[in-house]
């Protein structure tokens, strides 16, 4: 693997984990007025609008990723990305990880340095 796929890869994980997070944080508060207080309550958080950011940054690498590498690699290493979303959940909104996913985690990872490796 190349310096460039490697640091297009990682970017490309980093932000997708960001958004996903930002997602989370923008939905976690309590509900505010019923269901569509919710979602405008939801509309005015600057958590929202940094995922749809990040997103979008995440597509364009995403693009960029697999303009560098098969399809089928880069599907394989996209797949790290759940590893650092569950992880991330884990230290920021201290959501469980149970044995299945930890078993996963692990799964998940060797899988992808097995693909990273070849």
């Amino acid at each position: 693997m190349s310096p460039l796929v490697f640091i297009v890869w990682m970017c490309n994980v980093v932000v997708d984990t960001g958004g996903q997070l930002a997602f989370k944080a923008a939905a976690a508060h309590g509900d505010e007025g019923g269901e569509m207080g919710h979602w405008r309550a939801m509309a005015r958080r600057p958590w929202l609008w940094l995922g749809i950011i990040l997103f979008c940054a995440e597509f364009v690498l995403w693009l960029v990723f697999l303009s560098l590498v098969p399809l089928s690699e880069g599907i394989l290493l996209g797949s790290l990305n759940i590893v650092a979303v569950l992880l991330g959940g884990r230290i920021i909104f201290n959501e469980r990880l149970n044995g299945q996913c930890l078993l996963g985690i692990f799964l998940i990872a060797a899988g992808v340095a097995i693909v990273g490796l070849a």
